[in-house]
């Protein structure tokens, strides 16, 4: 523990010989408040911030700033503009783009929130942040029995590292229960159950930065999947197929010792309470034709609920998964084609579904998203709210001559978050629809002129 406070000492150190920022606009920020739940292996941090703009000039923009140990783990950045009081609270989503700072300290990040109106001297301006990070539980032990709980630690500050001066903040800790091995103390702070709060903190200058760990236990299920390959292909006779192939592993400590079944079905409540044995897949509604397998075969031990806004498939892999356990496996699914594919006014088609993962509370490391067109589809664009990486490649199935043009979109560190929807625009006519059965029509009437010939044509040499 000691080595650990030595390290972010440094950090803290490195942080506060920063210069502050170089923005054209002087801003201050009259009250902070962070909430970081900690109750998953999914961080999710709520920050609301009342800015105040002391310069002389309007303010277009303002800047968040994350540490290194935060940066390299940032899943997403929302933020919205907060307007009216308690339940006439509207709220506006802003343009929160990744950005570069000459002055930064080394492998910090930040990114530009863009103001929907800019914010005239004098001014202030509420808003609520909201950052995702993953993989920043680190479990301690790194290894565990079957009958041990997990115990995690977490790295933060007590203040929000920002470039601006802070008047006023306060950070709290939700923790996942009331068992909390020990915690950094910067006063003021203090315990109350589950919760735990560090200030209110006066009169920070920009790049305060005061290191904290949290050593407490988190039982929840470490889903993630190391790699998910999600293809959607497009049928113009009336439906999508959607198959997608995952590569599972429980991301907490690794287990050690000999895994008793007797045990774990007998103390469930005890024996394996980091483990999972149960997964919940959130479909579209409508879905057909479902089927869930590994590579020995189809697995029965799953249950599917089907709604008019949603369907859920409640799974079981074949065994519990405990720390650095893994699984593979496959889902795949119908949906009709009438609930997902639309013609633009310009006349291109299409296909509008939902980018990300259907697990729930599950990391994916990386995530790939092939959507396979028709034979003959042209000029594919996707259309998506964040930045991914895309490309196209050719796939060839039955009866097809040219090959499918697929589109693919890639990207890391996927959380429910991301579950958004998406477009895929592409050029298509429908005399190509024409295409398989008039080759089929063709090859059958072939077959029927060769067999007619065949029976017809006196192939003898000497005539009887």
């Amino acid at each position: 523990m000691a080595a650990r406070i030595w390290i972010f000492a440094v950090v803290a150190a490195l942080l506060l010989s920063i210069p502050s920022s170089s923005s054209a606009h002087d801003l201050q920020i009259v009250n902070a408040e962070r909430m970081i739940d900690l109750s998953s292996h999914i961080v999710k941090a709520f920050l609301t911030l009342k800015v105040e703009n002391i310069g002389k000039d309007p303010a277009a923009d303002m800047l968040l700033a994350f540490p290194p140990i935060q940066i390299k783990n940032l899943a997403m950045v929302q933020a919205m503009a907060v307007t009216g009081k308690k339940k006439k609270k509207t709220y506006l989503p802003l343009d929160v783009k990744p950005t570069e700072q000459p002055d930064s300290p080394k492998d910090s990040g930040y990114f530009l929130v863009s103001f929907a109106t800019p914010l005239a001297p004098g001014e202030t301006v509420t808003l609520e942040v909201l950052y995702i990070l993953t993989h920043s539980l680190e479990p301690f032990p790194v290894e565990i029995t079957q009958s041990e709980s997990q115990l995690v630690y977490y790295h933060d500050s007590a203040v929000i590292l920002s470039p601006y001066h802070v008047k006023q903040q306060a950070t709290f800790f939700k923790t996942p229960s009331a068992r909390v091995e020990s915690f950094t103390s910067v006063e003021p702070a203090n315990r109350a159950g589950k919760e735990i709060r560090y200030g209110p903190y006066e009169d920070r200058a920009p790049y305060s930065y005061a290191p904290v760990i949290l050593h407490f236990e988190n039982n929840s299920p470490f889903a993630v999947v190391e790699e998910l390959v999600r293809e959607v292909e497009i049928s113009h006779w009336g439906s999508l197929q959607i198959t997608e192939n995952y590569r599972l592993t429980h991301g907490g400590a690794r287990h050690k010792g000999v895994f008793s079944r007797v045990e774990y079905q007998s103390r469930r409540s005890i024996s394996g309470s980091s483990s999972f044995n149960a997964l919940l897949a959130v479909l579209p509604p409508r879905v057909n034709s479902v089927y869930y397998r590994d590579d020995i075969g189809n697995i029965s031990t799953s249950h599917l609920r089907t709604g008019f806004k949603k369907s859920e498939l409640e799974f079981e892999p074949r065994y519990p998964l405990f720390g650095g356990w893994r699984a593979t496996f496959v889902i795949g699914y119908r949906v009709p084609l009438e609930d997902y594919l639309f013609e633009a006014p310009d006349g291109r088609r299409y296909l509008n579904f939902t980018f990300g993962c259907p697990l729930v509370e599950t990391i994916v490391n990386k995530f790939t998203l092939k959507v396979v067109l028709p034979e003959g589809s042209k000029d594919p664009s996707a259309v998506l709210p964040f930045t991914v990486n895309q490309d196209l490649q050719v796939k060839y199935s039955y009866l097809d001559i040219v090959g499918r043009t697929v589109v693919v979109l890639q990207k890391d560190n996927v959380v429910p978050t991301h579950n958004v929807p998406f477009q895929v625009y592409y050029t298509f006519k429908p005399i190509y629809m024409l295409a398989e059965p008039l080759m089929l029509v063709s090859a059958f009437f072939f077959v029927f002129v060769t067999s007619l010939a065949y029976v017809h044509i006196d192939l003898n040499i000497v005539k009887k």
